[in-house]
């Protein structure tokens, strides 16, 4: 049997190969996630576009005696338009611009610059530094640069045909077919500072805008659609944290329960005693039958005059030893009856509006059969969403 691959070779050896191993994995680019009906409506879109801006270029330039009527950078820029019609180097003024703009720059770098190969990069190199300038930075403007100078473009109506034509015809027709299939072009961006805030977001707008100026690099992708995204991933993240949780991971088992007939002097001890705010009231089968607060206590108290409030609570709890007595004396004849349960097996993000907005503290957790099985209190699921948005470590 030969041995893996790996072992042939000692721990330096892998050591010292690990880097070019990674370097040339890094070459292969990773796979673009758009399914094939986008990849055929960009596809479609591309050639749709030229189609139109060569047809209508072709017939101008044989009605004026005009050539070249079509030049090769907008192939590129049909890239751009329909499979990338969200980026900023794909909007109307980056095509139009872009490629008008490159191509004046490289008519000037060919009639002032005699050396072919200096024109060239001089031409690249400043039709890029103009993109910048104008806001209009569109990769194949760079090409349109090169392309007129290895052309001898010697004249600048060269700018305005065929290039700004051909521009302007591709995004005319960018318009009509991204918007017929459901993309938005162009692709309008909110101006710094009126994005409305979201709410519930561990960032915010100018945290983005700090990470992108330490960043410092140009993305083809929109700051709005970058913020879009992240928030999106942030929600995906938190639902798939909260989303599978059920009462049963972040339930009290087995809670403290009291009967009926528990006298409230009991009650009242084992409420102290475990530092606990609320007791289920169960039958003989530890089914749900009640539940009985501190607020129950206090409301017995009479909570409305403060003055003497504890005399007034050791009063109500103390036993009395009366076979006849108006006074309650056991838990049933002051608990809640009226009790919001819920089942072991239960989504918990269902019961964060029942506890946000019904009012509730304490919600008793029942199994199949209905038995008292845990607790949930506001503090666990407080306890659970925290844990819920930390990162993974």
């Amino acid at each position: 049997m030969s041995a893996p691959p790996d072992t042939l070779f000692s721990s330096e050896t892998q050591a010292r190969v690990a880097p070019w191993r990674a370097w040339l994995r890094a070459l292969w680019p990773a796979p673009v996630r758009v399914d094939a009906r986008e990849r055929w409506r960009a596809i479609a879109g591309a050639a749709v576009g030229i189609l139109l801006a060569g047809g209508l270029s072709h017939w101008a330039a044989g009605a004026a005696g005009l050539s070249p009527w079509l030049v090769a950078p907008i192939g590129a820029s049909a890239v751009l338009v329909f499979a990338v019609p969200g980026s900023p180097m794909a909007q109307p003024w980056a095509v139009v611009g872009g490629n008008t703009v490159s191509a004046l720059v490289g008519i000037a770098c060919f009639l002032m610059i005699p050396q072919p190969e200096l024109a060239a990069a001089a031409a690249v190199g400043l039709a890029i530094a103009a993109m910048f300038t104008l806001r209009c930075l569109h990769p194949p403007g760079g090409a349109t640069a090169l392309f007129v100078v290895l052309a001898q473009a010697s004249g600048f109506q060269f700018a305005a045909f065929p290039v700004l034509t051909n521009s302007l015809l591709l995004v005319l027709g960018g318009i009509v077919y991204n918007s017929l299939t459901g993309r938005a072009y162009p692709h309008v961006q909110s101006a710094p500072g009126q994005t409305p805030a979201r709410t519930g977001t561990r960032f915010t707008s100018a945290d983005l805008d700090t990470a992108l100026a330490h960043f410092n690099q140009v993305l083809d992708v929109s700051r709005d659609d970058l913020e879009t995204l992240l928030h999106d991933a942030e929600t995906a993240a938190y639902q798939r944290k909260l989303g599978d949780l059920r009462c049963s991971d972040v339930m009290t088992p087995d809670p403290i329960a009291v009967q009926f007939g528990t006298p409230l002097d009991e009650a009242w001890a084992l409420m102290r005693k475990h530092g606990i705010k609320a007791l289920p009231v169960t039958d003989r089968a530890r089914r749900i039958a009640g539940i009985v607060t501190v607020a129950d206590f206090m409301r017995h108290a009479d909570l409305d005059q403060h003055d003497g409030i504890g005399e007034r609570l050791r009063g109500l709890v103390k036993r009395l030893g009366l076979t006849h007595t108006e006074r309650p004396e056991v838990v049933g004849q002051i608990m809640t009856r009226n009790v919001q349960v819920a089942s072991a097996d239960r989504y918990l993000i269902e019961l964060v509006p029942v506890f946000s907005q019904g009012g509730h503290h304490h919600i008793p957790i029942i199994d199949a059969e209905k038995r008292l099985v845990g607790i949930i209190t506001q503090s666990d699921l407080v306890g659970a969403l925290y844990r819920a948005v930390q990162p993974a470590g």
